[in-house]
């Protein structure tokens, strides 16, 4: 009993002496940011399968512990040699993971700008264009997958597909996913609120616990959002079911409305699109305005 005491009262001094050496307020900012790093690390494991993988890391170092303490020699021999790996190991297993936290710190914003949200966004447009395609393919049990592109260049992506570069519409919209088009088994890329590429193959997604209702298009999708900070509106072509998958996750059930309000809530925001895109975005459209009055004055003269 005096030993536990004295086990406690150790610790208790310990966690004294920590405070009251503490560098306020350089310590206490190492702190926030060590609480913060944790908080997301274990935020984003819960979300996507590296939990799994971390999981199983733990159980391995647990039973090296044990294999340590108890002296067994032939398994402390083997998981030492795996210990000694682990940074590769790590590397090697949770490299889809990595690359999109790397991704995501990448893209973080350190100033917001919301004036230049608003105003006539061609993204905003070609988003409600989408919806409207979306909810007649749903009528019709016609699938698509429509892809936006942001911050993550899908620059290989689209080399898989065909660029046609057009105005949005809702008559291209059908065109292009009519079950006799020749591009309507791949994906459409939207780029800067344009219709970028059609019949891009896009990757499918190694999960596991993936719903067995869900198709092709669906796993295509998710695989997408798994890899990139795309965002992706999908109709299934045997329930007309709208479903729209962002950071791999799914969410399904929408019509033409709630899909183009979940839409602008996911792309609209500050947060979730570069500055230097909206500006690219605006130029681009003024310069086609400017080109196609010019073009309409000169043949008015001719």
């Amino acid at each position: 009993m005096g030993g536990i005491w004295n086990a406690i009262s150790s610790f208790f001094y310990q966690i004294v002496y920590a405070v009251a050496s503490m560098r306020i307020p350089f310590d206490l900012i190492d702190i926030i940011l060590m609480a913060f790093i944790i908080y997301k690390a274990i935020g984003f494991m819960r979300d996507s399968r590296a939990g799994q993988l971390a999981k199983g890391l733990v159980i391995l170092f647990a039973v090296y512990f044990v294999a340590n303490w108890w002296n067994l020699v032939t398994m402390k021999w083997i998981l030492s040699r795996f210990v000694d790996y682990i940074i590769i190991a790590v590397a090697i297993i949770f490299q889809p993971e990595l690359r999109r936290i790397l991704e995501r710190v990448g893209h973080t914003k350190l100033v917001n700008t919301p004036g230049l949200a608003t105003g006539n966004d061609p993204l905003s447009d070609c988003i409600d264009i989408v919806s409207r395609a979306a909810g007649g393919m749903q009528e019709s049990k016609t699938g698509a997958l429509i892809v936006f592109e942001r911050a993550s260049q899908l620059g290989e992506i689209i080399a898989t597909g065909t660029v046609i570069n057009a105005e949005p519409s809702v008559q291209m919209a059908g065109n292009i996913f009519f079950p006799k088009s020749p591009l309507h088994d791949g994906a459409l890329i939207i780029r800067d609120g344009r219709f970028y590429a059609a019949g891009c193959i896009l990757p499918l997604t190694q999960r596991e616990d993936i719903s067995s209702q869900l198709g092709t298009r669906h796993r295509a999708a998710i695989g997408m959002t798994e890899n990139s900070d795309a965002v992706v509106i999908v109709v299934s072509e045997e329930t007309g079911t709208i479903s729209i998958v962002s950071n791999g996750r799914i969410q399904r059930g929408f019509n033409a409305i709630s899909a183009g309000e979940e839409l602008k809530k996911l792309l609209l925001t500050d947060e979730k699109r570069s500055t230097g895109q909206r500006l690219w975005a605006r130029l681009t459209n003024r310069k086609k305005k400017s080109n196609g009055k010019e073009g309409a004055d000169h043949a008015s003269e001719e």
